[in-house]
């Protein structure tokens, strides 16, 4: 019985094949590409920030290309990997310490429902159907919409709403809950 033995280039999987320049400039504009595009587009994960999902996702495929012999280097896996990890950093970090990067990276929340009417274009523009609206309200534990103070579609894609009518548990002026009173 004939076994055969693998030949494994160390070389090929160590020394990079293409400038790591080239790779960090290629992670660079992806991750910076992407971060614009969700920022647009307001979508993000109801659980994570954008920017975590969008490593995750990154740091994966960059990851997972380096080990599969896609770039023929681990190195080259590295180094995009540390790029992404890098940028996703630094713009936390901006976003943290200054206002002027927030404003840019976090869309502010818009407005869908301003004393109980509904602001049709706002909900056009980011594609909120009727129905999807009143699921909403409904999760909120509002029936009708003049009921709906204000209503805004958060930057990180969830809808907020603050009722007009005051909740049960609220005292009435004068009156005292405290059984002593």
């Amino acid at each position: 019985m004939n076994s055969v033995l693998v030949q494994i280039d160390w070389h090929q999987m160590w020394v990079p094949s293409s400038p790591l320049l080239d790779v960090m400039l290629r992670g660079t504009v992806m991750y910076l590409g992407l971060v614009l595009l969700f920022r647009v587009l307001r979508r993000e994960s109801s659980s994570l920030s954008l920017a975590d999902v969008l490593l995750v996702v990154l740091i994966s495929d960059a990851a997972q290309n380096g080990m599969a012999g896609e770039y023929r280097s681990i190195t080259e896996g590295l180094v995009l990997v540390g790029t992404i990890a890098t940028w996703s950093y630094v713009l936390d970090w901006a976003r943290y310490h200054f206002k002027s990067m927030e404003r840019l990276l976090t869309p502010p929340p818009l407005p869908l429902v301003r004393d109980g009417v509904m602001l049709r274009h706002n909900m056009r523009r980011e594609f909120i159907s009727d129905d999807e609206f009143k699921t909403q309200m409904r999760e909120h534990g509002i029936a009708r919409i003049e009921d709906v103070q204000s209503c805004h579609l958060e930057p990180d894609g969830q809808i907020s709403m603050i009722s007009s009518k005051k909740s049960k548990s609220e005292k009435k002026p004068g009156k005292s809950t405290h059984p002593n009173a």
